[in-house]
Formats: C-alpha cells, structure tokens, sequence
C-alpha cells in the first residue's frame, strides 16, 4: 500500500463499521480491544459485529459496539435444517448488503468471511495479508524462543484477495491482541494500552446467581470455578489434577463449581465424582453465563481455552495449565504468572490429537495439582 493511500485511510471518518469476527470464544475476546480503539476513533459511527449467536452475548452489552450481526452457522449442520439455515443465510447477506457499510474488517481471515466482507460492497475492506513463512525467532522478551511448524500465519483459503487493504505480518512471536492491533497505523488508531473488559448484562449475572443457588451455592460462599474442557484433546489436563485442586477447596470450606459445554459433561463427571461436593453445571450455561460465573469466584483455574480469557478480561485470579500450545501466543495477556506449563523440549508442538504426540503427552500428565495448587495461592497471596 503506498504511503499516500495510508495517509488517506487514517483521515477518513467512516460512519458505518462492520468488525467480523464469530468464533471461538478466545478469538472473540482478543478482538474486543480493537472494538475499544474503533469506537475511541470514530466516536459518531454505527459499529457492527458479526459474530455466532453462542458468543452474542458476551459482547452484546459493550457499549462501544452498535449492533450484533447473527451468523447462525451451526444450523446448517443440524438435522432437518438445512433448508431454514439456507434462508436464513440469504437474510443475513441481504442485511449485510442493506446495511451499506463502508469499512468492514475481517479479523477472521478464512473464505466465508472475506465473503462477507465482498457481499457488503464496502469500499474500504481490511484484513490480515497472506501466510508468511515460519522461522524460529530469538525474541528477548519472550520466555519461548520458539514458533511452531503449526499454527496461524496469515489469513487463509485465499481471503486475503477479498481486501482492499491487507495487514502486515511482521512477526509471528506476538500475541494475538496485539496481532490484531496491527490495524491500527492503516485507521489511525491510538496506542492507549488494549482494553478487554467484557460487559453483561444484570439478567445474566442474576441467572447464575439462581443457578448456584439451586445446586446449593448460596451467594455469601466463597467460590472456585474449573472449567476442564477445550476441544483439542492434546489442551486437556488430568482429570485427577482438576479433582485434586476442587478437593483442596472443597476442604478449605469454599464451593467448587465445574462448568463446561455439552461437550464437556463426560470429564465434568469423572472430576465431580473424584472430588465429592462438587457443583457440576457442565452443559447449563452459555459463554456469556460462564463469564458471569467466573466473575463471582474468588479464582478460575482452567486448561487453555476460552474460559482462560474471560477469566483474564473479568481481571480475575486464574491459572491455566498449558502443554502444546504456545502462551506468549495465546496465553492470558500480559499475565504470564497465570501459566503453568513443563519446560520440555517437544512444547510448545501445536498438535491437537493425542495419536499425534509421541511423548504419552507428557506436557500435561506431568502438571500435579499441588504444581497448580502453589501457583493459585501465590496469586491469591499477591497484592493487587
């Protein structure tokens, strides 16, 4: 892009502002502080976020965000629906297209979303630019030297061709935040320190007040939340280590709660019937009820996963137990003490299967509870 055409960019006043990106959670709270900086930007605009209906709600509330644009994709993969999500994808092009945006960035980066980006007609459409190449880095800062062969490199499948405007991929030893930051020489945007708070709603907080109430949590007990789950298998800790860290609360008089998705119920199970008195709500909240759920305990303790970065944008103590992915990458932002995680040479490796490891993923079965238990009261113990 040539220095004229920034220049031009960054005194444009745009007035309607799509932001895609609609999945997973973790990604959806790492976009957040671009929200914050497009608002601060352009104070006077309609900014718009497409995103699923399961994580509508943990943005929904922001109040520097306009509107949300439903993208109901899961529909299409639930049986005798696939004609209703058809239509209801052609609605949503048509609102896409009604909506005569003028800026739209795509910090999804795959083929469907540079379609939405194309279907709006925006004249202005910013993304990521194409995958670089990975090199192992040397980065003072950063604790792991180290970018794995696997991983994100640049927007994929293409979608880089949908943009006017392509981000710049300097490095790939960054946290996705401030990956996603990068945006912000080509719209001018501040340099005040990313903003991740999250807001929800009184309904939903009140909704897990009553959940706990009913499973025998009243709201004066202290409360230690686990969340086991994440959907590579090689990201899951032990399920004794999870039970060996709610009986030591459980002991110190505090109420353990085990959340999760439906996905997650299995696990949830054997860590509640290895650790007798634990409250199990796997499979009874949505993301936004997780988040109002971790706000009301005392500390989170999680694998790395999207419930790692509520906990990190509530501002709550957590630890979160890592293996094969990469914390400098993906961890909680600029919370390093938050990370248990082996020094072995094979982590971080990024493979999401366990038939992929050849190490009988060490990474994890060699995290005790008593490794995690050290690291929370050491955090419960320091000043804020």
């Amino acid at each position: 892009m040539q220095a004229r055409d920034a220049s031009q960019l960054q005194s444009t006043e745009f007035s309607r502002i799509l932001l895609i990106k609609p999945s997973a959670l973790g990604d959806v709270i790492h976009t957040i502080p671009l929200l914050v900086k497009l608002r601060a930007r352009y104070p006077g605009a309609a900014i718009d976020w497409l995103i699923t209906p399961e994580n509508a709600d943990v943005v929904r509330h922001h109040p520097a965000l306009s509107n949300v644009v439903i993208f109901a994709r899961r529909d299409f993969s639930k049986r005798g629906q696939r004609s209703r999500a058809v239509l209801t994808f052609l609605d949503l092009l048509k609102q896409i297209r009604r909506a005569k945006y003028d800026l739209v960035i795509d910090m999804h980066g795959q083929l469907r979303s540079a379609f939405f980006a194309l279907i709006s007609g925006a004249r202005v459409r910013i993304g990521f630019d194409r995958p670089i190449k990975f090199s192992r880095t040397i980065s003072d800062e950063h604790d792991l030297k180290n970018v794995p062969n696997r991983g994100w490199r640049g927007a994929r499948e293409g979608s880089w061709l949908a943009y006017t405007h392509r981000i710049p991929i300097p490095t790939l030893d960054v946290h996705a935040i401030d990956r996603y930051l990068w945006v912000a020489p080509l719209l001018g945007l501040d340099d005040e320190p990313p903003d991740l708070r999250i807001y929800l709603s009184s309904e939903t907080i009140l909704k897990v007040q009553r959940l706990l109430e009913e499973h025998g949590v009243p709201a004066s007990k202290p409360l230690v939340v686990l969340v086991p789950g994440t959907i590579w298998e090689t990201k899951h800790w032990t399920i004794e280590g999870f039970a060996g860290v709610a009986r030591h609360f459980l002991r110190e008089g505090f109420a353990v709660a085990l959340a999760g998705t439906k996905r997650d119920q299995f696990r949830c199970r054997q860590i509640a019937a290895a650790a007798a008195g634990t409250c199990d709500l796997s499979g009874k909240t949505t993301p936004a009820d997780l988040a109002a759920l971790i706000r009301r305990a005392e500390v989170a303790v999680t694998n790395d996963s999207g419930s790692m970065h509520l906990a990190a944008s509530l501002d709550k103590p957590m630890v979160s137990v890592f293996g094969p992915t990469n914390p400098v990458h993906i961890g909680p932002y600029q919370r390093p003490e938050s990370v248990v995680r082996l020094d072995l040479p094979c982590s971080p490796c990024n493979f999401r299967r366990l038939s992929q490891c050849p190490f009988d993923h060490a990474c994890m079965k060699q995290v005790t509870s008593a490794m995690v238990l050290e690291r929370v009261q050491k955090i419960l113990a320091s000043p804020k």
